[in-house]
């Protein structure tokens, strides 16, 4: 079940590449160490070890379903360098690799299509629980008519992705609106590291537009105004290529000390890489750069600017994807195992979707041998259908839904971004709460049945407030900087106090419960993070 067709899902937004230790002369420890260190020690190191060790084969996998990755000039499949890695282990389609992968994974599913049954464009609105605290299914609006239905189900796997959404500008699409992660808190699922908000380092000024990091890893340089490479100062070994918590403060701090162009921005030269290059494993970019910022990226510059990106919290969950409800499992952006800690890196996430997808798979199946088909007692169906009709006939007087997100969103970039402070953050959270308030009463223009994405918004809308307020709260309970949480006043990483989880959880109160659980160490221990 999809609120959009599979093939539009937001994995089309992951351009860059997938990595993996498939070469001989690199390791799957070498790719954890780049991972635990990139998620500045906060990730869990059982769980990244099991991502690193499996990557290989999922490219492998991939490969021998279609996948055509690029082959270098020996004919073997070839790799191009990302932030934070210490080798080339990035396997890559151009810069279209997250849509070369679902067009492929879709052709797989339709061999299947006699034994699985789709419904693409229905919208999920409450998963329903049972009488022995399981989850048993969920109700969906069928997107093009209208009509709701109640789905019995044994299992529950959530792939909503993130909640980009709730930041304006920020590089998701429109359906990144949080949907998994809030209806699996409304169900007492708890939530972890939600603090931890990605900004890439390269987005267009004009409108947040993702360019690849691929550019960065093809050779692409940044520099300020005054002509300055100014990663230099920041990351001299790794310079471009650290992790993009790194790149992004660097940039944000020289925009903020008036380095920056008169635009808000920083120049991201792509000229260096040869133009052969550039239209061979860059194209996409080249039509972005000529279509949204009127500028021929083998020609000039083109001015980026840090941007939101990526969430590494979510819905808790162990290495097979279970949540702490039985029932109940997600993979992908929407949850938190926690691989990602503190700051993902490039091109792990296509791997972290697919190593706990398909881990979530099998476990749900397994269990599904276990567990009978539930029942579902009558009245859902009624209630949600009453809860949307209540949305539709509200009477125009408070604020549009759009205003509302709007203000969220500016509010999150704002205050609640690459740098941070009790101030501000407490200032977004007051924000936060009058949002919350003035949702209750804002209305809707569209009164119909197909395809009302006014109804649709108007529930992501609240959606988006809940992982808002769960991300903020975390943020002011972190009272140090660690990998994407950077609080100006506590700007030192502290792991005496700090080298836990923070959980925030419903229990039965309006506002989330703040809680703290472990982070697994295997074998390498917390060292300052230098690039």
């Amino acid at each position: 079940m999809s609120k959009v067709h599979p093939v539009r899902s937001h994995s089309n937004a992951a351009a860059g590449g997938i990595n993996a230790a498939l070469n001989p002369e690199d390791s799957w420890e070498s790719h954890a160490y780049d991972t635990i260190k990139g998620s500045d020690y906060l990730g869990d190191q059982d769980a990244i070890e099991i991502m690193c060790r499996e990557a290989p084969h999922e490219i492998l996998w991939l490969e021998h379903r279609g996948v055509t990755f690029h082959r270098n000039d020996e004919g073997r499949l070839g790799t191009r360098a990302f932030g934070g890695a210490s080798a080339a282990r990035t396997y890559y389609v151009a810069d279209i690799t997250g849509q070369a992968l679902l067009h492929v994974l879709y052709e797989q599913m339709m061999r299947y299509h006699d034994k699985i049954d789709r419904y693409e464009e229905w919208f999920t609105t409450r998963l329903v629980v049972g009488d022995d605290g399981a989850v048993v299914g969920a109700i969906a609006r069928n997107i093009r008519d209208g009509r709701m239905e109640v789905f019995t189900a044994k299992n529950v796997i959530l792939a909503t992705g993130g909640a980009g959404q709730a930041w304006k500008p920020t590089t998701n699409a429109l359906i990144c609106t949080g949907d998994g992660i809030a209806q699996a808190y409304e169900i007492g699922c708890p939530l972890m590291d939600m603090e931890m908000i990605q900004y890439h380092p390269t987005t267009l000024v004009e409108n947040g537009f993702l360019i690849t990091e691929g550019a960065r890893g093809e050779g692409a340089h940044l520099y300020n105004a005054n002509g300055e490479r100014f990663m230099e100062k920041y990351a001299p070994n790794k310079m471009e290529l650290a992790s993009r918590d790194v790149v992004s403060r660097a940039e944000q701090t020289e925009i903020n000390e008036g380095r920056g162009f008169p635009n808000g921005g920083i120049a991201l030269d792509i000229t260096l890489v040869p133009k052969r290059r550039i239209l061979e494993a860059l194209r996409e970019i080249v039509n972005v750069g000529r279509d949204f910022a009127g500028v021929d990226i083998t020609k000039e510059p083109i001015m980026i600017r840090p941007g939101q990106h990526y969430i590494m919290g979510g819905v808790k969950t162990n290495a097979d994807g279970q949540t702490p409800v039985a029932g109940l499992y997600a993979a992908g952006e929407v949850a938190c195992i926690s691989v990602h800690g503190g700051n993902r890196l490039g091109a792990n996430s296509l791997l972290d979707t697919l190593i706990f997808g398909r881990r979530s798979g099998e476990h749900a199946a397994a269990r599904s041998h276990d567990v009978p088909m539930p029942r579902i007692a009558d009245g859902h169906v009624a209630e949600e259908q009453a809860m949307i009709d209540g949305l539709i006939a509200r009477e125009r007087t408070g604020r549009r839904v759009s205003e509302i997100k709007d203000e969220l969103g500016i509010e999150m970039n704002q205050n609640c971004a690459v740098f941070r402070d009790a101030a501000g953050l407490a200032h977004c959270l007051e924000t936060i709460q009058r949002l919350e308030e003035e949702a209750k009463t804002a209305y809707i223009d569209d009164r119909g049945t197909v395809f009302n994405q006014d109804v649709l918004g108007a529930i992501e809308l609240s959606y988006m407030l809940t992982c808002a307020k769960a991300t903020t709260m975390a943020a002011i309970e972190r009272k140090e900087s660690r990998g994407a949480q950077f609080r100006t006043d506590f700007p030192s990483r502290n792991d005496d106090e700090w080298l836990k989880h923070i959980t925030v959880s419903r229990n039965g109160g309006a506002d989330p419960e703040i809680a703290y659980s472990p982070v697994t160490i295997t074998q390498w221990e917390p060292q300052e993070r230098t690039y």
